[in-house]
Formats: C-alpha cells, structure tokens, sequence
C-alpha cells in the first residue's frame, strides 16, 4: 500500500498525533483478539498490527492536513456581488442536495435577509454589512466549502484633468465619480490626430495618474482614453484634449530682490527658470513682475522677457513685497501661479555713527547763553515781519505791473481811433475843394 500524504513532516508532534490518531481508531476500527482489524478494509485476513498502525496513523496526518487546507483557502476564494441586488451562494461540494450549515465569520448567527435553501444561501438587497467569510459545513459539522464575499458597485466614468508642466510631457490625473469599494484597475491610452493608439505611462504608486513623453505638441487635438475595470465589469471614459491649451509652467524659483546701491528709488529683481522647464530649450519664456510697498493693497506690473528687472520708481525707507509668474513666450496656454512673496528693501542712505566721530582739537568756549535765547526769541518775529513785507512788495509789483499794461493798451487805442477819425477829414475836405472848382 503506497500512501501519499503532502506535508506530514510537518507535524512532528506526537501528542497531536496520538490525539487524532486515537479517534481515528475508536471510529473506524474494531478490536479483536491480538489485532486490530479495519472496518472498511475489504482484504481477507487480519492485518498485521504494526502495518495497520501505520496506515492509520498516515491517513489520519493526510486528513487533518487537508482539512487545515480548506480554512487557509477562504482569503483566496473571493466572490464579487453587486450591492442592492440579491446574491446566491452554492455550497459547491454538497452535490447530493442535503441541507446544509451556514456560517457567516464563523458563526451561525446569519444576516437577516437571508434565504438559505438545502446548499444555497441567498442574500437579499445586500449592503455593505453582509461581506465577510461564509462557509458551509454537513451535517457532522464538516467543512464543505468556504468563500469570502466583497460586495460593491459597476465601475462608472471617471473625472480627467491634464496639465503640461512644459513642451515635452503631458501628465493626466482622474477620479472615480462612483466609489466601488471593489479592487480596481486602469488601463490609459491616447489617440492622436491620425488616430494611433498609444499607452499612457502609468506609475504603480499612483494608478490613477499616466503621463505622456514627447507628445506632439503642433498637433490640435489628443483623444485621452481611461478604462476602469473590476471584477463585477469595465467603463471607459473619453476626454478630447488641446496641449496648447493646457501648458503652465510652474512658478519661476529663486525670486530676490536687491537694493541698487547710491538709489534709494530702485530695486534689483533677479529670479531663474522653473526646474521643470528645460533651461537648454527651444521654447523660452516670458515673465511678468508685480510689487508693491509693504501694507499697500495695489500691486504694479512690468513685463520682462529677461532673468532680472530693475525697479525704478520704488517707494524709498519702505520695504516692498515681489513676485514673479512665467508663460510660454508664444503666449501659448497660461499663466504660471505666482511665486510666493519675498520683500526687499531699496538702499538706504547709511547714517553717521556719532561715537565713531573724533572730539574737536580746539577748546570750546562758553557760549553767551543770554545773547542766544534773546536772539532765539527775536528770530520768528523779525523772519514774519521780513515775509510779509516781501509779500507787499511783490503784491505792489503785481499790481503795477497790471495797471500799467491796462493803461498802454487804452492808449493803443485811443491812438488808433485818433488817426482813423484823422483820415476821414482829409478825404472830405479834398472832397469838398474838388465840388467847388467844378462849374456851375
């Protein structure tokens, strides 16, 4: 007799084995008189003993073995249903129809709406309480069949955004607009204009984000093409994109802002590319620049296409909040974000420091404290009469001057009126002494 029995040195405890090696024995033997004989043996005769021992004591490694193989296969057993439906489970060993015991995480105590029925447990308009390890047993309490059970939803379309951090890879994020609660996975693709299929990159950390390197940028439009698929069915999701529209470059990094010194109204702006921009690249950008003095709710804006801007009409003593955003110098898609705020502060005329200063070689004299406030007091009354009577006089000047422009001008004309009234008498008496001569 040829046994085979996988992974019995691996129990090498003689208890357990006396233990189930015993009731194996009361069950299935009987004892005679200096021997023990097996029921279900069909061969004639008395068995040897220590052989008999033998083969019981194997069957009895190979049926606790497989037994413990049962139970470890509940995790890899996995049935799917759809949640609100009704789900079927069908004790598949029991085919001879006899009614069986279900078991929901090993206990008998079951859900509610649940219809068990000889070898078939239905579960009613299932929600998410009803997942979990069912197992059905004989009536000997026998392990026949054990699954686990996940309960979730169809795979729906998914939500998808696509940004370009430069010209020369397009990166697409989407989200569920239906949460499974099923294992699911991605497959992403996408179509160019002369309908070639090629696969989206996709990054085993984040199955929900695929990128494409190189994509061919004067082309007008991609086809995105997102599939989600579980165990219960697939949706794909389509989203037709324009790269120019969707290029934004990060912000520009590195924003300073340094006083110029001898000009207390200006202020040196320096900042670099983005590190996602390639510095070597064929597609530069264009920059624009907004400050403002510190506690000012109004920014200013210069467009730059270099690294530096020079600020020339800066508030002086104040210090001044910068930032600076990027865009494709085609002005193709958007503006960049701001970067974050940095102050700087204009030069600064520095001040004397009054302990550096050497004293005085000479020996100072006492000064005439009388004389000083006597003159103190008199100096704002004489420097106000001194004004107003430079006011006079000035006022005087004006005034003469107007007049006497009025007065010429009067003149002029009075002149002027004089001689043509002049003229007209002349012209008659000439007149006049023509009519007399005439003969009558």
């Amino acid at each position: 007799l040829i046994v085979s029995c996988r992974g019995v040195s691996e129990y090498e405890d003689k208890t357990w084995i006396n233990k189930y090696y015993g009731r194996i024995y009361e069950e299935n033997t009987s004892l005679t008189k200096g021997c023990i004989r097996p029921r279900f043996s069909t061969m004639p005769g008395k068995a040897p003993c220590p052989g008999g021992l033998i083969v019981i004591g194997i069957m009895a490694l190979c049926a606790a073995h497989t037994r413990s193989e049962i139970w470890s296969n509940e995790v890899s057993d996995t049935e799917y249903g759809k949640l609100g439906s009704n789900v079927t489970l069908v004790c598949k060993p029991s085919w001879t129809g006899y009614p069986v015991e279900w078991r929901l995480n090993g206990s008998a105590v079951l859900p509610r709406q649940t219809l068990p029925s000889n070898s078939t447990l239905t579960l009613i308009n299932t929600d998410l309480s009803m997942e979990g390890n069912y197992s059905c047993l004989d009536q000997k309490g026998n392990l026949l069949w054990a699954t686990k059970l996940r309960l979730g939803h169809l795979p729906g379309l998914v939500s998808i955004s696509c940004w370009m951090f430069n010209h020369h890879s397009l990166h697409c994020f989407w989200e569920q607009s239906v949460k499974t609660h099923l294992p699911t996975k991605y497959l992403a693709s996408y179509r160019d204009w002369s309908n070639r299929v090629e696969p989206c990159l996709q990054d085993s950390s984040r199955p929900n984000k695929c990128t494409i390197l190189d994509p061919s940028t004067w082309q007008h439009y991609h086809t995105i093409n997102i599939t989600e698929l579980n165990p219960l069915g697939t949706e794909t999701t389509l989203a037709r994109v324009q790269l120019h529209d969707l290029l934004k470059p990060d912000p520009p990094e590195e924003v300073t802002p340094e006083a110029v010194v001898g000009h207390p109204r200006r202020l040196l702006v320096r900042w670099r590319y983005p590190s996602s921009w390639p510095l070597h690249d064929s597609y530069p950008l264009c920059f624009q620049l907004r400050y403002r003095p510190l506690g000012s709710i109004h920014w200013s804006l210069v467009n730059s296409s270099q690294l530096s801007l020079v600020i020339t009409d800066a508030l002086a003593a104040h210090a001044h909040q910068v930032q600076v955003q990027a865009m494709d110098a085609l002005l193709y898609g958007h503006w960049s974000d701001w970067s974050r705020e940095v102050q700087g502060w204009p030069w600064r005329e520095p001040k004397p420091d009054p302990e550096v200063s050497e004293p005085p070689d000479e020996i100072p004299t006492i000064p005439d404290y009388t004389e000083m406030e006597s003159s103190t007091t008199r100096s704002p009354d004489a420097d106000g009469v001194a004004y107003r009577s430079l006011g006079v006089l000035i006022s005087l000047g004006l005034f003469a001057g107007v007049f006497l422009s009025i007065l010429s001008a009067l003149i002029v004309f009075l002149w002027v009126r004089q001689r043509q009234r002049g003229g007209i008498t002349k012209q008659e008496l000439t007149s006049m002494v023509k009519m007399k001569s005439l003969p009558l």
